[in-house]
């Protein structure tokens, strides 16, 4: 980064407040042409609230905003645009049915009236993605393409509408690392360009790879700026959650003969037979690149998959057959991939939400009515337990950042204390700290008797808690690694499908 180059934004005093509650609090930062800053903070630091400022799609209280030597009170989205502000969110922005092109032409002005050309559009798309190395097909449908490609194609909009500054929003929550290696090419190849990049994650590590500087928000304020070069994972990590975070141990594997919790006997994946047993009190980490089978295995034990000649024991009962409420009854809960699609309704309060697969069973039913003195304790025990940020429980679950979205889908599945949890992801978009608190939650499962299925792309994490790691290759198991096994060399060898 050129520290001479134009500024391409500014904000000075920047303030958003909903009713009383001071979401972002006097924020004034720099942003140069070609400069890719990083916006750190904890879940529900006010990290979105002020970039969807930039987006047009919230009006501050109070502040300036400046672009390219323009200042505004406030910006909205047709404004931004055309000031060359571009901001891909972490759910992608997309009609899944509709072509590439045509999701590009959503929104386009109409010149004379005439709508877009997708032919022309379809070509002009082609040769940008030729532009930095993508290859992607204009005339795609969208819901057919991989979620990086998806990505790729939500940068390429932005682009291709006039984008000078650039918001990615934890984009790399979606991303396996090899993949988040190739967003950061990109990134790298747009900044030399003159793009000016603002860069939200948690991942402290990705920062320090791919930033030029850093601006850290705690509850809505800011609280430090630094040049990358002259700072450390460590004193940005005490800046964003105010403290040092301490280092998880996870106890040492039981010497103990280990007692079966679930067996699976002749699971196929399309790839050949698969077993599996998970032994009461341990953690049982799945490692692989993403479609090598780890999400149908966690839907077939959940029940939502149904395969015949599949035999299933949980706790000496056969639930080959059994139904998801059968399953759940039984004591399995999960957390899914997806919460947006399969763990919460949006639109819903924060409080029902938290009692989502029990609101018809006592207490929160009595003869067919609603206990809602029943649901609003429920609600505030558990907000209290997994320190959920928010303004108050009867706010919509949508309206909560990502990492307290979480944090609710957690406490539900842990409300019951179950026997297995199917843990997929439950880290995926947290802050340093609600990572930490997850895992915390993970090991004292593990520590009660219970099992942990845990899905994860992170293999750090994998490492620092799992008893034995199953490899997934394929949609087979390409190895089970115990404690003395587990390492990174061994994991990725695996992961290739290497013997």
């Amino acid at each position: 980064m050129n520290p001479k180059a134009e500024v391409a934004l500014s904000l000075h005093n920047v303030t958003v407040r909903f009713g009383t509650f001071t979401a972002v609090d006097g924020i004034s930062t720099t942003l140069r042409a070609g400069e890719i800053r990083a916006v750190l903070g904890e879940n529900g630091a006010g990290k979105s609230t002020l970039m969807r400022v930039l987006a047009g799609q919230v009006t501050p209280a109070s502040g300036q905003i400046t672009a390219f030597g323009t200042s505004y009170a406030k910006l909205d989205a047709d404004l931004a645009l055309s000031l060359g502000i571009g901001m891909v969110y972490q759910h992608f922005m997309q009609v899944p049915q509709f072509t590439v092109a045509e999701n590009f032409c959503l929104g386009l002005p109409r010149t004379g009236g005439v709508i877009p050309n997708l032919r022309r559009t379809a070509a002009e798309i082609a040769a940008l993605a030729a532009r930095y190395g993508f290859d992607i097909d204009p005339n795609a449908r969208v819901e057919t393409l991989s979620v990086p490609a998806q990505q790729r194609v939500e940068i390429l909009k932005a682009l291709y509408r006039g984008a000078r500054i650039l918001i990615l929003d934890e984009p790399t929550a979606v991303l396996s690392p090899d993949e988040a290696q190739g967003l950061f090419a990109m990134v790298r190849a747009l900044a030399a360009e003159g793009t000016a990049v603002l860069f939200i994650s948690h991942k402290l590590h990705e920062i320090m790879d791919l930033c030029d500087s850093v601006t850290v928000i705690r509850r809505g304020k800011l609280v430090g700026e630094r040049q990358v070069a002259d700072t450390s994972e460590a004193e940005l990590s005490r800046l964003m959650v105010g403290s040092d975070i301490p280092d998880l141990t996870r106890p040492p594997t039981l010497s103990v003969a280990p007692t079966p919790l679930l067996t699976l006997r002749g699971l196929n994946l399309g790839r050949g037979p698969l077993d599996l047993t998970l032994h009461k009190g341990e953690i049982f980490g799945i490692a692989g690149v993403d479609g090598s089978g780890q999400i149908e295995l966690v839907e077939t034990i959940m029940g939502l998959r149904r395969q015949a000649g599949l035999a299933f024991d949980f706790l000496g009962q056969d639930l080959t057959g059994a139904s998801i409420k059968t399953r759940l009854a039984a004591g399995i809960a999960q957390i899914p991939e997806d919460r947006h699609k399969s763990a919460m309704v949006a639109e819903m309060s924060v409080a029902d939400n938290l009692v989502l697969d029990r609101i018809e069973q006592p207490p929160f039913s009595k003869s067919g009515w609603i206990n809602t003195p029943a649901i609003t304790a429920e609600a505030d025990r558990a907000i209290a337990a997994f320190d959920v940020r928010m303004q108050a429980r009867s706010q919509p679950m949508g309206s909560l950042s990502g990492g307290n979205q979480q944090k609710v889908v957690l406490a539900r599945a842990l409300a019951q204390a179950p026997q297995l949890l199917l843990a997929v992801y439950p880290a995926r978009g947290l802050d340093l700290g609600a990572t930490r608190f997850v895992h915390q939650q993970l090991l004292a499962r593990r520590a009660a008797g219970a099992s942990v299925l845990l899905v994860s792309a992170e293999l750090e994490e994998l490492l620092s808690l799992s008893d034995r790691i199953g490899v997934m290759f394929d949609r087979r198991f390409a190895g089970i690694l115990t404690e003395d096994d587990m390492t990174m060399a061994n994991l990725g060898r695996l992961m290739a499908g290497a013997a």
